[in-house]
């Protein structure tokens, strides 16, 4: 039999394919470095974007004009320090987004803190105070109460805007719970007399009850006695009334209104010397 002839294998070239490593080494160099080059390009890119961006917001979103509505226990410089309280809160988009669905609380006299983003360089700050009828002084605090007699805040310092109150019966005084007297409407009748204060612009340093829960008020040496809370609107009226064309600032004395009314104009006035101490 013939011998069947074995085929020759041809045999690759080492040549051939050290050729062909080199160049796919070459072109998947090239293939990583442009990749690296597209990344790298795409990166800047965001990043000029994003500084472009922070640039254009930080030129026209600072915040230059603020409102302040509703605040009289503190002044607006100081409502706006406690909104914004850092330099990225003087940017309205930072400060819509941290104060968004978000009220201020925990402000001493403070019920809430709304800000309202009214255009992108200006704002309102609403201000919610708590409804103080007046404070006392226990242990050497001032306690605050509402028209409930609820006390609502303790401080070591007098207020300005509401009068001490002078009178009450009490043993105790627990922060957030009613004051414990006999009379409890008294508180509404506290706010009553506040409030008509502030509306004709009258600034008593204390209120006073006697133990019949007459009333008198004081400003600085000057007694004011207003008797029960019948016609107290006309009393405090002419009680404004008589500030203005009679002069009673500074002067020490007794104003009698109690018997005053819109059919009996009855008042008298006992000047003296002596300062005036309720007990």
């Amino acid at each position: 039999m013939a011998k069947k002839r074995r085929k020759k294998r041809k045999k690759r070239s080492y040549v051939e394919r050290r050729s062909y490593s080199m160049i796919d080494k070459i072109k998947d160099s090239f293939i990583y470095k442009r990749s690296l080059y597209i990344i790298a390009g795409i990166v800047i890119t965001i990043l000029v974007l994003l500084i472009a961006v922070i640039k254009y917001i930080l030129d026209n979103y600072t915040i230059e004009k603020v409102y302040v509505e509703g605040s009289t226990h503190y002044t607006n410089e100081e409502i706006t320090d406690m909104v914004m309280d850092s330099k990225l809160c003087r940017n309205s988009i930072f400060l819509s987004i941290k104060y968004k669905n978000k009220s201020i609380d925990g402000v001493p006299f403070v019920q809430k803190i709304d800000v309202d983003i009214l255009s992108k360089d200006t704002v309102r700050i609403n201000v919610y105070e708590k409804a103080i009828a007046g404070y006392i002084s226990y242990l050497g605090q001032y306690m605050y109460f509402d028209r409930e007699g609820i006390v609502v805040e303790s401080s070591s310092e007098p207020s300005d805007d509401v009068p001490q109150v002078m009178g009450l019966k009490f043993d105790y005084v627990v922060l957030h719970d009613k004051l414990p007297v006999e009379k409890d409407d008294i508180f509404d009748e506290i706010l009553d007399i506040t409030q008509l204060l502030a509306k004709y612009e009258l600034h008593a340093d204390r209120i006073f009850f006697d133990s019949e829960y007459n009333l008198y008020l004081y400003f600085d040496e000057l007694e004011v006695s207003i008797g029960k809370k019948d016609n107290i609107d006309e009393k405090i009226i002419q009680l404004k009334s008589m500030f203005e064309t009679t002069k009673l600032d500074g002067k020490a004395g007794i104003l009698v209104l109690e018997e005053y009314s819109e059919d009996n104009k009855t008042i008298k006035f006992k000047e003296r010397t002596q300062e005036i101490t309720p007990e």
